[in-house]
């Protein structure tokens, strides 16, 4: 702390310099030098008077010494209250020069004094330490400016005062005239701050600001603050007080109106209510637990008041017990030539799901009481999945009803929240059966491999008990608290990818694969389903808009790519659209359009998909493989580049560890036949690697492209091309052998969509061949290895004359590969 005398940081310029002289009261003098006593969080104003305590044995011999003097001394605060022996440095440098008006000592050593203020003063230098703190002090006074300004804040202060005392009835009537009757500005201020201000921080910033106008403004927004707070709270207070009253008006209003109602012989809201309680639940059917869970809980709705929170809560739980069809359900249309009729009239194809449905249709026939089986339909979107659930229950004659399980999180989505929760609601299993009245609906559980899971819970796990044929027919929803037959509804779920369904739910359900549709396929769908809807859509009929067959084959081919036909009826919706301006703006109200392929460019633009397969191959080096995505399946280029280095191997497009491995597998492979492919024996030794699978931004895994690999390097390291009309797939090993993968009809199909003419599989996979359709079979050449020989032999075209074995083959740029339209997807086999 500085010894030398300065103005505190919020004292005017003008302010008149510092003087000695007595206080107001017994105009007696201040020393030059006092005692110093620390002060924890209490800070003394000039004028008032306060109890303290003094405790400290240092401060006690200071008390002690000065009581037998003047009886003045400096209160001064500390910075810090938790220090016990506050040293110069630890103390503020402005406080209150205040005289003991009374002492009292106790048994425990401890010091009552009652001391009051006499002017504020500053600490120049301190003088002792020991056995108390002693200090040379400056007087500070008030920096004041009279002026009407001056007047109305103190004026302002006073009234806001009063405000205050209006709304706090409980401060004594001493301290509101107290208070009022200052009438000096500084001291106003100060004797505000020591009965409202709570921070002992701020406290100490109004005692070292000299300027009295800077005081008054300070405490002009401390008062409008604590009367905006009062006022809120008296508002608040008021509304809770009306609404007791409203409260109690109400109850007593009900009283009287049961009492009118008993002396008429009528029956107040609350009988009836229970009265039609009794007569749902002794209709509804329930089941012994159920029944006897509803009734008491009757029994308690029937003593409580109606005003009472559980009450309504209470009603609502019977309102959903009452409400579910615990014994109604629709009669099943067991008719399988209806059925068969209805399945065909709404979805082509899909020849094995229509079968099992109707397997299930003729035994339900011979055994009544057979549980509904847990189906899950998996294909790649587009495929009719969602709609095939509808049909299914069209043909059945049942209700129908559609969840949505895409982002689910929360547990209790399925099986619903406690009744201790608020706003609590039954899962949507529950929630869908009372919306269908009936406990036979068809049910489809959409996107069900989309669930998720968070420290709510799993929906997948809750998913576990419902789809278990074995133990759904005691399925129990936290909010009912009771058994729910789930047996006889039928469950139909849909998904992609199987890959993300738990291993537990996946077992639960029999599932039924729907592979992507062939051209054929999707020309009759687009004939029977695709364009005449859309004409309906749009207001037109068949004598308006003809699309004939090599129209849509057009459509198919150079402007959709895909397994579904989403895409594709997206295409036709377009052109319908377009043709109805032609036709609104038209001349001729009579004209009929008939477009054929030449004309879809005119109204769709550019072909969007055209084969780039011999283009990309028409260097060594680039194989064409086959992959599986769950958007159906896709063709990848497999390229490989040679360059002067040493024995490294690149590998890029985004690719996972098991095809890593696979790249790797199939180096090894090619060096080892290096004496059969007429390689120099160290060609490695010289030379870096680089095998690259475009698109990629694409994640991309699994072992299926193993033969691709090894064919893509034979071709680069040869110098001799691959076949540009063939795609092959499989997985590698060691010693050259070709095993088996999955989603073949899948790849097949793709191969079949890109123009590819032959296809390589290995040789154990030829049994997969009886599930791609008779139609894709005669336009595709099938080869089957059992060894890299015999697909090296399949794929590499013979070595041209006077081409060299070239040192690098140039790839493509990897912007995107022949399936541009498809979603990015992870290619893997499965």
């Amino acid at each position: 702390m500085s010894n030398a005398p300065s103005s505190p940081p919020d004292a005017p310029r003008d302010a008149p310099a510092p003087r000695t002289e007595s206080n107001g009261a017994g105009e007696e003098p201040i020393p030059a030098e006092l005692s110093i006593l620390p002060l924890k969080d209490t800070v003394v104003y000039p004028g008032m008077s306060v109890p303290l305590v003094v405790g400290r044995p240092a401060s006690r011999k200071l008390v002690d010494a000065v009581i037998l003097e003047e009886r003045i001394l400096g209160l001064i605060m500390q910075h810090d209250a938790t220090v016990e022996e506050p040293a110069p440095d630890s103390l503020h440098e402005v406080g209150t020069a205040a005289k003991i008006i009374k002492l009292l000592k106790f048994p425990d050593g401890n010091l009552r004094l009652i001391v009051r203020g006499m002017e504020r003063i500053r600490i120049q230098r301190y003088t002792a330490t020991a056995p108390y703190l002693k200090a040379r002090i400056e007087v500070l006074h008030d920096a004041i400016r009279p002026g009407l300004e001056l007047d109305a804040l103190a004026k302002n202060v006073s009234n806001l005062l009063q405000k205050m005392f209006d709304l706090m009835p409980i401060v004594p009537e001493e301290v509101s005239a107290m208070l009022l009757s200052v009438e000096d500005p500084g001291r106003l201020a100060d004797a505000v701050a020591a009965v409202f201000l709570k921070d002992a921080k701020r406290k100490q910033e109004i005692l070292r600001t000299l300027d009295v106008r800077q005081r008054l403004e300070t405490i002009t927004r401390l008062l409008s603050q604590e009367i905006e707070v009062m006022e809120l709270g008296s508002k608040i207070q008021q509304e809770v007080q009306d609404e007791m009253g409203k409260s109690q008006k109400d109850y007593i209003l009900r009283q009287q109106l049961k009492a009118i109602q008993r002396e008429l012989g009528e029956e107040d809201e609350a009988t009836i209510l229970v009265r039609e309680f009794e007569e749902k639940i002794a209709a509804a059917g329930m089941s012994e637990e159920a029944e006897t869970e509803a009734r008491r809980e009757l029994e308690r709705l029937k003593v409580m008041p109606t005003s009472a929170a559980e009450y309504t809560v209470a009603r609502t739980y019977l309102e959903w017990m009452v409400d579910l069809p615990w014994s109604r359900s629709t009669p099943d249309n067991l008719d399988v030539a209806h059925a068969r009729r209805i399945l065909d009239e709404d979805h082509y194809d899909l020849e094995k799901i229509k079968d099992r449905i109707l397997e299930y249709l003729a035994v339900r026939k011979l055994k009544d009481d057979m549980k509904g089986p847990i189906i899950c339909l998996a294909g790649p979107p587009g495929t009719g999945k969602t709609s095939l659930g509808r049909s299914i229950a069209r043909a059945m004659g049942r209700e129908f009803h559609r969840m949505s399980l895409g982002g689910v999180r929360d547990e209790a989505e399925i099986r619903g929240h406690r009744r201790t929760y608020v706003g609590a609601l039954p899962g949507r299993i529950i929630q869908a059966l009372r919306k269908v009245k009936t406990n036979n609906p068809v049910i489809i559980l959409d996107e069900i491999d989309k669930l998720g899971a968070d420290f709510r819970g799993d929906p997948s796990s809750a998913l576990l008990e419902v789809l278990d044929p074995q133990q759904n027919d005691s399925f129990t929803d936290h909010y009912l608290g009771v058994a729910f037959d789930l047996s006889r509804v039928l469950f139909i779920a849909t998904a992609n990818m199987l890959d993300t369904i738990p291993a537990a739910l996946r077992d639960r359900m029999e599932v039924l694969h729907l592979a992507g549709y062939t051209l054929n396929e999707k020309l009759q769908i687009s004939r029977r389903y695709l364009v005449p809807r859309q004409l309906e859509n749009h207001g037109l009929t068949a004598d308006r808009l003809a699309i004939r067959k090599d129209a849509l084959g057009r459509l198919i081919s150079g402007y959709t790519r895909e397994a579904g036909v989403r895409q594709l009826e997206r295409s036709i919706g377009s052109i319908v659209r377009k043709v109805a301006r032609e036709l609104v703006e038209g001349e001729d109200p009579e004209r009929r359009v008939v477009l054929r392929a030449g004309g879809v460019a005119h109204y769709l633009g550019p072909i969007e998909f055209e084969s780039e397969i011999a283009e990309r191959t028409a260097m060594p080096g680039v194989a064409t493989g086959l992959a599986w995505t769950a958007a159906g399946g896709e063709i990848l280029f497999i390229e490989s580049a040679r360059m002067p280095g040493s024995k490294t191997l690149t590998l890029t497009g985004q690719l996972g560890d098991v095809m890593k491995e696979s790249a790797q597998t199939a180096l090894s492979l090619v060096r080892s036949r290096s004496a059969t492919l007429g390689l120099p024996t160290g060609f490695f030794f010289k030379s870096d690697l680089h095998l690259h699978v475009p698109a990629g931004a694409t994640p991309k895994d699994g072992p299926s492209a193993g033969v691709a690999m090894a064919t893509s390097l034979a071709s680069l390291l040869t110098g001799r091309l691959v076949r540009s009309d063939m795609a092959m797939t499989g997985e590698i090993t060691l010693r050259g052998k070709v095993l088996p993968v999955g989603g073949v009809k899948e790849k097949v199909l793709a191969a079949h969509r890109a123009g590819i003419r032959l296809v390589i599989l290995p040789r154990r996979n030829r049994k997969d061949l009886d599930e791609i359709p008779e139609d894709v079979r005669q336009h595709l050449e099938f080869v089957f290895a059992d060894v890299i020989e015999d697909v090296w032999e399949a794929a590499l075209l013979p070595a041209q004359p006077g081409r060299q074995r070239p040192s690098s083959a140039r790839g493509s740029d990897g912007g995107s590969h022949a399936t541009g339209s498809s979603p990015p997807a992870l290619h893997r086999s499965v």
